[in-house]
């Protein structure tokens, strides 16, 4: 079991991110219409799952403003979330975030347990951890990161030269 620390305490999460080279987990999440988005809804283009604990917390919000600053055409700029889509579509709408597609675990949990990001322990379990996979449109992962610390920023320069 992997672990990563929330304010410096040890918290364990499920599993193993995807690493390059591998063949991204497909995934059943809810956009803010509630509507069943898979991988299969993006094949073609590159997609930038950006895995965050919920978009209303200041961590959360500063990566979504930050990849939708950087959104490129061309790729798909997906925030994962356990939040709900109502509340996702809430955010984006006033953070103006046009450029991000939220997705929501609600329905299951399965896509964080998939991509290793499940947080098993702590004020935060039941929820993602901090985590960036890049994915080809092939499907194939070209970039992971399982940010070590809930409460830092990923390395944004890291997953856009994955985009290149």
């Amino acid at each position: 079991m992997a672990s990563v620390t929330l304010s410096g305490l040890s918290t364990h999460i499920s599993g193993e991110l995807p690493m390059p080279g591998q063949q991204a987990p497909d995934f059943r999440l809810v956009d803010v219409d509630l509507q069943d988005r898979t991988l299969a809804d993006y094949r073609g283009r590159k997609k930038l799952l950006n895995i965050v604990p919920s978009l209303d917390t200041p961590v959360c919000a500063a990566s979504g403003k930050k990849f939708n600053e950087l959104a490129r055409e061309n790729v798909v700029m997906l925030v994962v979330s356990a939040d709900l889509p109502f509340a996702m579509k809430r955010f984006c709408r006033s953070a103006r975030l046009d450029q991000l597609i939220p997705l929501s675990m609600m329905r299951s949990r399965k896509f964080a347990r998939d991509y290793g990001v499940l947080i098993q322990d702590g004020p935060l379990a039941g929820l993602t951890t901090r985590a960036i996979v890049v994915i080809d449109e092939a499907e194939q992962v070209l970039y992971s990161e399982l940010v070590p610390e809930i409460t830092r920023q990923p390395d944004y320069e890291c997953a856009l030269a994955a985009l290149a």
